[in-house]
Order: C-alpha cells, then sequence, then structure tokens
C-alpha cells in the first residue's frame, strides 16, 4: 500500500548535541524513499527505524555544509555494501560539485552500486518522478543551497452516487477518466459532471536560508512544510546574519503560504528547552505543528477533500 511519510533522523544545527543527531531525514513518498541531507551518523541512524539503505531510491542535498552531508560517504558506501541493485539519483547544488566528489570517494571501498548523479544548475530546475515532480528553489546562505518540494499533479475524485445515476461502471468509469467524457444513453457525460477535483499533495523542504522568495515558492499550499528554525527571536539579528531562520519567521511563512502541517526543525545546541519553540510558533500559526525530535516519524496529512457541491 502507498504509504507518504516523514522520517526523522537527526534534527541538531551545526554541531551533535546528547539528544540531537546531525540532520537527516526520510521521505517516503509511494514508490519514491528520499534521503535528504544526510549529516554524520545517519548510516546508524537509519539502523533504529524501519528505512534500510536499500529502499533508498534518491539522495537530495541542500548544501555542502558538513551538518547537512558529512553522511553521504557512509551511505553511499552501504548501498555498495548492501548490493542495491536500482540506480539511485543524487542531487545536490551543481557549484558544490568538487564537495560531492570528495565525498563520494571519502575512502577506498569496493563499489558496486548505481549512482545517477545529477546536480542541481538551475533556479526552479525540475525533476520528473512517477508520483510528481520534484523541484529545486535557491535559498540564501552564505554558499550555494537549494531547497526542494514534491509537488504531484491534481486529479478529481469520482463520485460513485452521479456515476450511478448515469449508469457508468465497471471498464467504463476508467475510459471516462482517460477520455474525459463518455457517450450514454445518447447523452455526452463529461467527468466534471461525475466528479470533484483532488488537489495533489505537497511536501516541502527548506534548510540553511534566510527569508527569501524561494522560501514562500518551496512553501506555497505544502502539505507538509520542514523548515529549518534554528535561533528563537531573541537571537533574529544572529539568525540573519548567518542566513538562518527563527521558529517565529518559519511560523509565519507557513501561515502565509497556507501549509497545513509545519515541522520545525534544525536547532541550535544553546537551545536545550524545545517547548520555547512551540510557544514562538504558536504566536503565529495555529496549524498543525510538529517540533521534531530524532527517530519520529510524521505522517504525511491527508490530502485534502473538496465539496462535491
Amino acid at each position: 500500500m502507498a504509504m507518504r511519510e516523514l522520517v526523522v533522523l537527526g534534527t541538531a544545527s551545526q554541531a551533535p548535541t546528547r539528544r540531537r543527531n546531525h540532520n537527516g531525514y526520510v521521505l517516503r513518498w509511494d514508490d519514491e524513499v528520499i534521503l535528504f541531507d544526510p549529516g554524520e551518523g545517519s548510516q546508524r541512524q537509519l539502523l533504529h527505524t524501519t528505512v534500510t539503505a536499500t529502499d533508498l531510491t534518491r539522495i537530495c542535498v541542500t548544501h555542502f555544509h558538513g551538518d547537512h552531508c558529512l553522511g553521504l560517504p557512509g551511505t553511499i558506501q552501504r548501498l555498495s555494501l548492501d548490493r542495491v541493485p536500482h540506480t539511485v539519483a543524487v542531487h545536490f547544488p551543481a557549484e558544490g560539485a568538487q564537495y560531492f566528489a570528495r565525498l563520494r570517494h571519502a575512502s577506498s571501498f569496493y563499489e558496486t552500486a548505481e549512482l545517477a548523479v545529477q546536480p542541481i544548475e538551475t533556479d526552479g530546475q525540475r525533476i520528473p518522478l512517477r508520483s510528481g515532480t520534484l523541484e529545486a528553489r535557491r535559498l540564501r546562505h552564505p554558499i550555494d543551497t537549494y531547497g526542494y518540494r514534491l509537488v504531484e499533479p491534481d486529479g478529481c475524485r469520482m463520485l460513485p452516487e452521479k456515476l450511478s445515476a448515469y449508469g457508468i461502471a465497471g471498464p467504463a468509469v476508467g475510459e471516462l477518466l482517460r477520455v474525459g467524457h463518455l457517450d450514454v444513453g445518447g447523452r455526452r457525460v463529461t467527468r466534471d459532471e461525475v466528479s470533484v477535483p483532488r488537489p495533489g499533495q505537497r511536501f516541502a523542504f527548506v534548510m540553511d536560508t534566510g527569508l527569501c522568495d524561494g522560501v514562500y515558492a518551496l512553501a506555497e499550499h505544502a502539505d507538509m512544510l520542514v523548515i529549518e528554525s534554528t535561533f528563537l527571536d531573541s537571537e533574529a539579528a544572529l539568525a540573519a546574519e548567518v542566513g538562518h531562520l527563527t521558529a517565529a519567521q518559519a511560523a509565519r511563512v507557513a501561515t502565509e503560504s497556507g501549509v497545513r502541517q509545519l515541522v520545525l526543525t534544525h536547532f541550535s545546541q544553546r537551545y536545550g528547552d524545545t517547548s520555547r519553540f512551540v510557544d514562538e510558533a504558536r504566536e503565529h500559526f495555529d496549524g498543525d505543528l510538529v517540533i521534531a525530535e530524532d527517530l519520529i516519524t510524521v505522517p504525511v496529512p491527508p490530502r485534502r477533500v473538496a465539496s462535491a457541491g
């Protein structure tokens, strides 16, 4: 059965703490299992989850600061150790290709896994997937950084009572979906007459950045927004200086962008109590709020339900 959920491997920024591993996030999305920003220790964190290296189909790196990429050598070598039979795509900022090359071959190993290296070269670059489109948008950070979002195409939900009223059943339903209309009893029935829109789901992943157009483009109408909130508002000046967000800024982005579920993560090691992040975010966002903790699993919210009218 198709599954859409986020598995959190680590939630620390810059340096791990006793409670928080370096970054690492796995998105299960139907037949895609995408590892985002594998920081140091990600391979070991996977052992505490139901995800294995063999499950991975894609790796996305936002930028080449260590807390977002130092887990790449171990993860890549594990793909070969486990003789993963399928190709694993890897995306990262093209400007950081030299860092990826060094990390990929950081030590001697027998490489058997096949990687499809597909750098992100332009703002707005799109990668087609079977279940939607993966899009990269440029963010604002001291080095080249991209965020990612996965967008499922909009569809429609057929209404059984209306299909029944027109006597449409069995293979005819599939034909109506494909063609858009069906001639029944001398009358043409259109797809719109027997269905309601079904908005596609959207997932957004925003790491190290100051506020910029890319943040809002990624977050727009996201069902789940995973976003860094390195600092609290008391350190807003520092956040702006080093290219990071506060919990309040992330929450305002979520509200202004129509986000349904907000997942805050990437916490500075200076904060031991994350309840302050809850309090700050709640001043600006009243939707579903998750403060990420290592090794939790967060289901992607169910699809929005359109009214039958």
